[in-house]
């Protein structure tokens, strides 16, 4: 049996009808750029993440940038993250010329550790912007605190998590403002690039508005320095399709990983948890395998396809050399480092695909020839 980590081209195959007809209904409207459907699409994911204000921008590393814009976040500013996320929160704030100021993770949730931050804070600290890393939130309402305490700004990377929540609150709903990724491989994801930034903040997201479209209110008429991070129409038309399947989709991925998780107990790997309170959202099904490189191959043996988010941490990319980290400072994340392994959770799986993959992490623990036995 073949186990895809991802299967886009059924996804589609279900929807295809309705996303047929989304994509020519803009095709015979000739409004390719900033039209109605994104308009839509801006209102209900505001609306799903529990905010007034939806501003739609062209990937996920914009709704990053945009509000680091916005915020004037400056060479020199330090702003404490995570070194255990995909690069580009680092990356946005690199480009301003801002310090990224890593802070170990939790090591059950992945995400950052709130224990760790207060102690990281410094006279340039501006912000936090922690990751709610494979869609399990990050303990918002003890970093929401903090931000607070400290007259700081808090901006989520929800890049991973829509429709996670934490103490029953959306995640998008806690800091000035939340980054979502449209990516294809997301949750809910384009068939292109396209993000979200979601916020309460009326000011904020005339800004963002502004930034997005070279700093221009009207045409020819420019009060920022912008850029252009428009979203269009046809990607959308696609969302607003795909926005419908979100809940069952959502529910299907969680439905998957109760079982890995049930079926895992007492094995040498270890599942991932949920927090007393939160609603992971099982982007990725993550979990810590202390012999890793010997388990995924013999998953790659069986056909089932796995991979690893993320082998390096962040503090160690030559990128960041000249910034004075070094191995062992985040013990945390460079364990995670070497132990996770990110099993297929997509909705389109069948009950069948869960019980194999199970049936093949079960039979790890026995030496190669039982595996065949067991797996083929």
């Amino acid at each position: 049996m073949n186990v895809s980590l991802l299967d886009l081209a059924a996804e589609y195959r279900s929807l295809r009808a309705a996303i047929d007809e989304a994509v020519l209904e803009v095709l015979a409207s000739g409004q390719f750029i900033s039209g109605a459907r994104v308009a839509a699409l801006e209102q209900a994911i505001a609306a799903l993440c529990g905010v007034a204000h939806g501003v739609a921008v062209a990937s996920g590393t914009d709704a990053l940038v945009l509000p680091l814009l916005a915020l004037d976040v400056r060479p020199g500013d330090e702003v404490i993250t995570t070194p255990f996320t995909f690069f580009a929160p680092t990356e946005m704030l690199l480009l301003r010329g801002a310090r990224p100021v890593f802070v170990d993770i939790d090591p059950e949730t992945f995400c950052l550790d709130p224990a760790q931050v207060e102690a990281a804070i410094t006279p340039r600290t501006v912000g936090i912007l922690p990751v709610h890393l494979y869609g399990h939130p990050a303990d918002l309402t003890a970093l929401a605190s903090i931000a607070a305490r400290h007259h700081l700004w808090l901006i989520e990377d929800a890049a991973q998590a829509i429709a996670a929540r934490h103490q029953d609150r959306p995640v998008g709903s806690f800091g000035r403002a939340a980054a979502i990724s449209f990516y294809p491989t997301k949750n809910l994801g384009a068939y292109g690039e396209g993000g979200m930034i979601v916020t309460g903040d009326a000011a904020l997201a005339h800004t963002l508005r502004l930034l997005r479209n070279h700093g221009s209110p009207r045409y020819a008429h420019h009060t920022l320095l912008g850029t252009n991070s428009r979203m269009d129409e046809m990607q959308a038309a696609i969302l607003r399709v795909k926005l419908g399947q979100l809940p069952a989709w959502t529910e299907a991925r969680r439905r998957h990983a109760a079982r890995y998780t049930a079926a895992f107990a007492g094995t040498a790997v270890v599942p991932p948890v949920e927090r007393a309170g939160d609603t992971h959202v099982y982007h990725q099904y993550t979990i810590r395998a202390p012999d890793r490189t010997a388990l995924q191959q013999r998953l790659v043996e069986a056909g089932v396809q796995t991979r690893v988010y993320y082998e390096e941490p962040l503090h160690l990319q030559p990128v960041l050399a000249d910034h004075g980290y070094r191995p062992g400072q985040f013990p945390v994340t460079e364990r995670a480092c070497a132990e996770v392994l990110s099993l297929p959770v997509h909705p389109q799986l069948s009950e069948a695909q869960v019980e194999y993959v199970i049936e093949q992490i079960t039979a790890a623990r026995h030496p190669p020839s039982d595996v065949r036995k067991a797996g083929r």
